[in-house]
């Protein structure tokens, strides 16, 4: 009886103490997020493919990247060049399908064919459309609502992506955000308390700089009134 009554607070206080240390590792995940990254990446197959939940597939679609970026960026193929072998290929498939049952003395078997839906360009095509128009109206509310910090934080990110593309072309950008996409997830997902922590420390001496930058400089500058005039 004394051990079981030794038992039961203990086992209350280490219940007490993982409940604890699991609402504040709750309260400091990366930007006071409260979802699992499965569900901020819509918890759907596109989830599933950036975060590796099938790895056949996941692995399929880096490879397939990987493929394309080399041909184009290593083997020096243009897209007319590529697009034209592709399309000699399939010809060269359908013309051995089609051909083949007769010379085998076989029924003639249906052909298939490649059919792409209108709704798929459509689709894209509005989805493109509208985060490029978001993106502008963005940086247009920046450069007019005389907020000069903002303001030269994004000249600064512009400059920095002007820069990067100086050094490889603009396939190479969208290679290495794309690979990026697929493991820096999972990644994250892996070893979330480590990177947070990380993150934090790492912020908190952007602020340390950006403190220091903004009582030396960025207070000194005047924020005038500027009125256009309006010409009839």
């Amino acid at each position: 009886m004394e051990t079981f009554a030794d038992s039961v607070p203990s086992q209350k206080s280490a219940a007490f103490f993982e409940e604890e240390s699991s609402v504040s590792a709750h309260m400091n995940r990366l930007f006071g997020r409260q979802k699992s990254i499965h569900k901020v990446f819509g918890g759907g197959k596109s989830a599933d493919v950036l975060l590796w939940r099938n790895k056949k597939i996941s692995s399929g679609v880096l490879v397939g990247a990987t493929v394309i970026w080399m041909l184009f960026e290593w083997l020096n193929y243009n897209f007319l060049t590529l697009g034209c072998l592709a399309l000699s290929g399939g010809m060269l498939m359908q013309f051995v399908w089609a051909n083949a049952s007769g010379l085998l003395n076989r029924s003639q078997s249906r052909v298939p064919r490649l059919v792409i839906p209108d709704e798929l360009f459509v689709n894209v095509a509005v989805t493109v459309g509208a985060e490029v128009n978001r993106f502008l109206n963005y940086l247009q509310d920046v450069s007019t609502k005389r907020n000069v910090k903002k303001f030269l934080v994004i000249i600064a990110s512009l400059l920095a992506a002007a820069i990067v593309g100086t050094w490889c072309n603009f396939l190479t950008v969208v290679y290495i955000g794309f690979v990026a996409a697929h493991t820096l997830p999972v990644f994250y997902e892996r070893y979330e308390d480590q990177v947070d922590n990380f993150i934090y420390n790492l912020l908190g001496q952007f602020q340390n700089q950006y403190r220091k930058l903004d009582s030396s400089v960025l207070r000194r500058i005047p924020k005038g009134n500027i009125k256009l005039k309006k010409f009839n």
